[in-house]
Parts: structure tokens; sequence; C-alpha cells
């Protein structure tokens, strides 16, 4: 795989993000897949439509067209969550969103642990979900969705990862997400699972 521009002969492929963590996890779970993979600020001004739909699907969906049709170049999207039993499956679609605008990652952290103060660790499953799409610029769509179970952990740790990584314990590994490398975290999470799926389609059309 290679990321540069000049490589006419293969297909680009953007990334419908602006997390440069999610960009890193999915380069390196897409390596051999015979696709130029762009960050999305090498696109070109790109518009990608705020995640309002009502399920992880559509909002990668919507994504993956609207950068497909702005660049005419194949797209790569995707939209994740958190679903916590404990709080009825919040946030869910709304993980990015959750608390108050400006919150950062350690902020919805927080406000996530307060919620569940109280809860034994028994009551705090929760899963990762993940849905990736991936559209031409004749706006036809392809699918894919990953789900990686845990819990929340009684408080953060970890430095790894972005977003609820910190918090989000695995108990078979007796760790958080946030305590796994890049390669340890790219065998187990939601976006790996995801991404497994996804790879398959993009081999079979473009090689790898």
């Amino acid at each position: 795989m290679t990321n540069s521009d000049a490589l006419p002969t293969i297909t680009r492929l953007v990334v419908a993000t602006t997390n440069r963590g999610k960009f890193t996890e999915i380069v390196a779970l897409l390596q051999g897949v015979k696709v130029s993979i762009l960050p999305l600020d090498r696109a070109g001004p790109v518009q990608v439509p705020p995640e309002g739909g009502d399920s992880f699907q559509d909002n990668a969906r919507q994504k993956a067209l609207a950068v497909a049709a702005q660049t005419g170049c194949w797209s790569l999207a995707d939209d994740s969550g958190l679903e916590v039993d404990a709080l009825d499956g919040a946030p869910g679609v709304r993980s990015a969103r959750f608390g108050w605008p400006a919150a950062s990652d350690a902020d919805r952290n927080d406000l996530l642990l307060a919620r569940l103060r109280g809860v034994p660790i028994e009551q705090r499953t929760a899963r990762f979900r993940c849905a990736v799409a991936l559209a031409d610029a004749a706006g036809d769509v392809w699918e894919s969705e990953g789900v990686c179970e845990g819990r929340i952990a009684l408080a953060p740790c970890g430095l790894r990862g972005f977003g609820y990584d910190p918090i989000f314990e695995i108990p078979a590994f007796g760790c958080t997400l946030g305590e796994l490398d890049l390669e340890a975290k790219n065998r187990v999470s939601h976006r790996a699972r995801a991404l497994a799926g996804m790879r398959v389609i993009l081999c079979r059309r473009f090689g790898g």
C-alpha cells in the first residue's frame, strides 16, 4: 500500500474522517490492499455531512457517499460508538457528541464514569460497534459492521488509542483498549472486525 499521490494507476481511496487516530488505524488494517489511501485533507475542500442519522450504518453511508460525490474518488467512512447496557445503550450514535459541544475525550470519559457511579463491575457491560461504508462516485455502496464486547472500567487506564479506549475494558485481556498497542488493538477492536469484512470487498475489486 502507498499513500503517494504519484501513482495514477492505483485507485485512490479517501478516508472520510478528520480523526488522525482513526485514520492511522484504518491504514494499518488495510495494509496490502492495492489502493492509495488518502486522508480527507489531501482530497481537496470537502464537506462531510454531520452524523445525524438514526444508526451507525446511516451515518457511515451518508459520509461515504458525500465524499465520493465531491472528490470523484472511492470513499471509505465509518461511524462507531459505545453502547452501555446500564445506560440503555447510551451514548450510542451520539458517542462523539456525548456531553457538551466542546467536551474533550477525557471530559466524555469522566461524564460516562460519573453516570455509572455505584454500578458494580459485573453490571457495566458494554460494546463498541462500528459500521463501515465504501462508496464510489456513481453512488454504489458496500457495507460492513463489527462489534467488540467488553465493560466499562471503574477508572481510566492507559494512554494509547483515543475516545473511550481508556475506560473500555476487555475482561479476557484484563486491561483497557487504552493499554493495548495498535497491533494488539487491531486484532480485537470493533473497527478491526468491520474492516476485515470491508477488506475482503476491497481485495476482490482492487487486489491485495
